[in-house]
């Protein structure tokens, strides 16, 4: 099982849904960053989400940096984060060691890892190992701020109901990422956001679930970010989206819909601006081009399905009988996953643009944005 990823600076996954403790390990993190940790503790917030909305286990996610963090600062050597797991319930995960969930995987799993895996609350497969993500991922935002990096989502669809799209003015756009930074449920349109909520609880009331879509932006990164074919800005962040769980789908700038486009619809012509940077009159490549930032926002959509773990009666197979069976769920589970996934994401977009800049102007960029970065040597 390989749960690292990263090239300049590097993410490593331990632990299991209903293990003592899951975390995280930072490696390559620059010495001299100043941590707010009230702010990493907000986005674990919001990845926990409202609690009409989400699943009855609330953890607190009280999270210790082990390592790699002293008097304030990062101090270069790896950071580990480390966060117990309080609240667990394993007893009504019992059944599922032999009947299989619906498109969850608890199936693959079985295959891959022969029955030794820890199948309770899906072990390390849970979206409850995205909690330290969010921890690293807030790390690298507070990096990404320093140099006025911008990020941040909104619900652009959930159940069916649809949320205006983030705007293309770059101030505007800043503004809209600020608003979404400070919201638990983060809409543009208020009343879509309190349509999505009731979308939410009438799928709870009806023992289902629905998904949505995340729409990311990103503003002020410069251009020249990222490699050409394997190593491009969209094929690293496309890796790490698609190992959240419950991802189906992403897509950058106009996406799917630029092939119904012609050339000269889908073209972003470039000017120079009033500061003499260049730039395009649209933003179809949603600030990629040849797999490199342009300098114009990063924007990119995620699709997020239905939580698969849901209280009807479902059609799955029983191992140990070798039989058809019918699975009635028993434990606690999320109506929608999408309004908290969306922390998640934000922390994996970070990550990798923060690794991304790394392999540009080496590691030391991460400390170089914050003005207070040799206080304790100065003192």
């Amino acid at each position: 099982m390989k749960s690292v990823f990263g090239n300049n600076l590097t993410l490593s996954l331990f632990g299991e849904s209903h293990g003592p403790a899951i975390g995280a390990v930072l490696d390559g993190l620059a010495p001299g960053i100043p941590l707010d940790l009230e702010s990493i503790r907000l986005q674990l917030d919001q990845r926990r989400g409202e609690a009409n909305l989400s699943t009855a286990r609330r953890e607190a996610d009280r999270f210790e940096l082990v390592s790699g963090f002293f008097n304030g600062y990062t101090t270069g050597a790896p950071l580990t984060v480390l966060i117990r797991n309080e609240d667990t319930h394993s007893g009504d995960y019992s059944q599922l060691q032999t009947l299989m969930r619906p498109s969850h995987a608890d199936y693959t799993a079985q295959c891959k890892y022969h029955g030794y895996q820890d199948y309770r609350g899906g072990g390390h497969f849970s979206g409850r190992i995205t909690a330290p993500v969010v921890v690293a991922g807030a790390i690298c935002r507070q990096i990404l701020a320093s140099h006025s990096i911008l990020l941040g989502s909104h619900l652009l669809r959930c159940g069916g109901v649809e949320d205006a799209s983030f705007p293309e003015e770059e101030a505007a756009l800043r503004q809209a990422l600020s608003h979404c930074n400070a919201s638990a449920f983060p809409t543009l349109d208020p009343s879509a956001g309190e349509r999505m909520r009731r979308r939410i609880a009438e799928a709870k009331a009806s023992l289902d679930s629905v998904g949505g879509v995340i729409e990311t932006a990103a503003c002020g990164l410069p251009a020249g970010l990222g490699e050409p074919w394997f190593w491009s800005v969209e094929s690293e962040l496309s890796h790490l989206l698609f190992s959240v769980p419950a991802v189906k789908g992403v897509e950058f700038g106009a996406g799917f819909a630029i092939a119904e486009m012609t050339g000269s619809e889908a073209n972003d012509p470039f000017y120079y601006d009033e500061a003499g940077r260049v730039r395009t009159k649209t933003n179809h490549s949603g600030g990629i081009q040849g797999g490199i930032t342009n300098g114009m926002p990063l924007v990119l959509r995620t699709a997020v399905k239905p939580t698969a773990s849901i209280f009807r009666p479902q059609q799955t197979v029983d191992l140990a009988a070798g039989q058809d069976a019918t699975l009635a769920l028993k434990g606690r589970h999320d109506p929608a996953i999408v309004h908290r996934a969306r922390a998640v994401v934000d922390a994996v977009v970070a990550f990798g643009l923060v690794d991304l800049a790394a392999g540009r102007y080496g590691t030391d960029w991460m400390a170089a944005g914050f003005s207070g970065q040799k206080r304790i040597f100065e003192q």
